[in-house]
């Protein structure tokens, strides 16, 4: 492997710089406080092809690989970590799923205006009593004829309001049963799909996070993805990329409080020198710096093994445990860094605070990435 960013990476990251700078700067903070999901932020994201990232040109994507994917995600975290949440949920969950397992005229139907950021996407798979144990979940497809009819809701679900288009996994077996998921596609206005509650969350506040509700939903039985049967199986290959995405976000999250913390403590003075320069202070640097390190080189392993068609689904756990895990160590550590400074809005290590939290949550919580290790390690 290639540790350094090719010229490519390299544009493309002073591309997401730049717009980080005219359109996310100046609005972050106020999205933040008032909950603003900015849509057309997302959509004028997809006029530079960030929408459609690993998706292949000729469904309107931009063909790129998952180790530009991680320095595009990671870039947009470093500013905002909730606009680089809902690019990853729309990349890697719902646009992804379509191209991972439609047909070619599904493909064809949808994944432009997804890949382009007309259609913004969803992603349906948690529900109230089921987070991990998506076995149970108790909204259901029955079959009427050449429809399948949805029941039962999905919460905690990204662009869950505003997405135009949602991936839905839907229970078609009994409870417990093997094979009992199914994973359709599910329009905005289809006549019994409608929005629930918009959550008001501690963090990726401009992230949009709302309930999806099916009531009596029809759903031609062209919009299923793959075989009857399948879904579940399909979500779990999903999230192997899915994890890449939120270590992606807790790398650019732990630079960002990083950055910034290391530019605070060589300006703020105490005693006559630069905190800095206090080794309590120096040590603290030392290990988010290595933190960080650490964690990048696993997601850049994970992506390479993603890029080249290799089993990932222990080097993916791994690296979206250790780096979320470390990026809440080391936004904590920011905090303490600028004192009490830091617990004010002044500054952005306050945000990153809050916002580290979600990725130990996302897609797995730390606890089952610690599951999926152990039962990979244990079965070698």
């Amino acid at each position: 492997m290639n540790f350094e960013l090719t010229e490519e990476q390299q544009h493309i990251a002073q591309a997401v710089r730049d717009f980080n700078k005219q359109y996310i700067e100046p609005y972050y903070m106020e999205w933040d406080e008032k909950q603003i999901f900015p849509v057309d932020v997302l959509k004028k994201l997809g006029e530079l092809g960030f929408m459609g990232i690993i998706i292949p040109e000729e469904y309107g994507g931009s063909g790129l690989s998952y180790q530009d994917y991680v320095t595009i995600i990671d870039e947009l975290s470093q500013m905002d970590p909730s606009i680089g949440l809902s690019v990853a949920a729309h990349n890697s969950l719902c646009t992804n799923h379509i191209y991972e397992f439609g047909n070619e005229e599904q493909r064809r139907k949808w994944l432009p205006k997804l890949a382009t950021g007309e259609w913004i996407g969803a992603w349906g798979l948690t529900e109230h009593n089921t987070g991990s144990d998506a076995g149970s979940m108790s909204t259901t497809a029955v079959k009427d004829g050449d429809y399948y009819v949805l029941n039962g809701a999905k919460n905690f679900i990204t662009h869950g309001k505003t997405g135009d288009v949602a991936v839905v996994l839907a229970r078609t077996g009994e409870k417990g049963a093997r094979r009992n998921a199914t994973a359709f596609v599910v329009e905005r206005g289809t006549p019994g799909f409608s929005a629930g509650k918009k959550e008001n969350k501690l963090g990726m506040r401009a992230s949009e996070t709302a309930e999806m509700v099916f009531d009596n939903c029809r759903i031609p039985k062209e919009n299923i993805l793959g075989e009857v049967g399948d879904g579940f199986v399909q979500a779990l290959k999903i999230l192997d990329g899915g994890r890449i995405s939120i270590g992606s976000n807790a790398l650019g999250i732990a630079k960002g409080a990083y950055q910034a913390a290391l530019k605070y403590s060589k300006e703020r003075e105490q005693f006559g020198r630069p905190i800095s320069q206090f080794q309590a202070i120096a040590f603290k640097l030392a290990d988010m710096a290595t933190e960080i390190e650490a964690s990048e080189l696993l997601l850049r392993k994970a992506a390479y093994l993603k890029d080249t068609k290799q089993n990932l689904t222990k080097l993916g756990a791994m690296a979206k445990m250790y780096a979320s895990e470390a990026s809440v160590r080391i936004a904590n550590e920011a905090v303490q860094i600028f004192g009490g400074y830091g617990y004010t809005k002044d500054f952005p290590v306050e945000k990153f605070y809050r916002d580290s939290k979600l990725t130990t949550i996302g897609e797995g919580t730390t606890e089952i990435q610690k599951l999926v290790i152990s039962r990979n390690i244990l079965k070698d």
